[in-house]
């Protein structure tokens, strides 16, 4: 039991330091319209990925499709497709905010609800145990942890209004804060239906188990139903900007190699944190999507606060703000300890 309760826990920080580095590629890609980078990632991540793990590990796929509950199937696709218009506004939000606070806005709010509605779902019986306990101490620290770092972010936008004349290297038109901050919202409140579709699908697995499966492949088909509905609505949201902004031209510009190969790596680094967190959370328990969902989301949001120092987003920022990050990603470090630590007391 402790050797698949590190592996999941190792997966689940896997699956974050994967989503916290896929954005960093949308710094360098600004030669490019928003829509031609997010469709790009989009097919990458949420048709081709899926469809090929799904015929890659499922055993028998399309008996197990056919076999798995009508309402768990419909579930997956309903909240996919939920999800699909909050990565819409996740990608807009990051281009507007930046990785760092983009991300810690959006973590912030998935991690509370995807988190506490599995647990509620899955086993609301031990909510007054000590793993019950013990989970909703570490979602609390990491709350903590990333209002820090939210604050830290809001002292560096005030910190750079004097210097509004850098030149604009994130793909994407600029926007005010405050159409970030609601986009980033709005991202994290249907971003946390991806875990929530997760946990009230789980019959799917079961069935996919029954058929001659492990539980990797049962999550596998899962992600399938999840990640082509939410594609439907990523690529819609894209065609129209396509056709307002007449930018599909865009993709047979000479000199774009790089810029579909950025794209690509964007797509293959979220598929691939969605397939180890699939991974992951079998081996946590029953309150695996419970215990998995915050550890993946707090490394991310560790991973992509790294990433946007690296970048340069906080060169303009004052020692305040760098100095709230800190103390925000140390309580998030400690908060990936005690969730982590609540997986063993179930």
């Amino acid at each position: 039991m402790n050797s698949l309760l590190a592996t999941g826990i190792g997966l689940a920080v896997l699956s974050g330091l994967m989503n916290g580095t896929f954005t960093l590629p949308m710094r360098y890609l600004g030669k490019w319209s928003w829509e031609n980078v997010w469709t790009v990632f989009i097919v990458v991540a949420c048709v081709v990925m899926p469809v090929a793990m799904f015929l890659a590990t499922v055993t028998h796929p399309f008996a197990v499709l056919s076999a798995a509950p009508t309402r768990a199937e419909l579930i997956a696709i309903a909240t996919g497709f939920m999800w699909g218009f909050g990565a819409v506004m996740f990608g807009q939000g990051v281009s507007a905010l930046g990785i760092s606070m983009g991300n810690t806005l959006v973590l912030a709010i998935s991690a509370s609800l995807g988190s506490f509605l599995p647990m509620l779902i899955l086993a609301p019986e031990r909510l007054g145990q000590p793993q019950g306990e013990y989970l909703i101490f570490g979602t609390v620290v990491a709350m903590a942890g990333i209002g820090c770092c939210g604050y830290a972010g809001i002292l560096r936008e005030r910190s750079e209004k004097d210097h509004q004349d850098t030149p604009r290297e994130m793909v994407g038109a600029a926007r005010p804060l405050w159409a970030g901050l609601l986009l980033c919202s709005g991202a994290g409140l249907l971003s946390a239906g991806f875990n929530i579709g997760y946990s009230f699908s789980q019959g799917i697995i079961s069935t996919a188990i029954q058929i001659g499966n492990g539980p990797f492949a049962g999550s596998n088909v899962i992600w399938l139903l999840v990640l082509m509905s939410g594609a439907v609505s990523n690529l819609g949201f894209c065609a129209y900007l396509f056709r307002k902004n007449r930018s599909w031209s865009n993709f047979s510009r000479p000199g774009v190699a790089p810029l579909y190969g950025l794209a690509i790596l964007m797509g293959l680094l979220w598929g691939g944190s969605i397939f180890a967190y699939g991974a992951a959370a079998p081996n946590l328990g029953k309150l695996g999507p419970a215990i998995g969902w915050p550890i993946s989301l707090t490394a991310g949001l560790l991973t992509a606060n790294f990433c946007g120092l690296l970048a340069g987003e906080w060169k303009l920022a004052r020692i305040s703000s760098r100095r709230w990050m800190l103390l925000g990603l140390a309580i998030l470090v400690f908060s990936i300890a005690v969730l982590g630590w609540s997986g063993s007391k179930g």
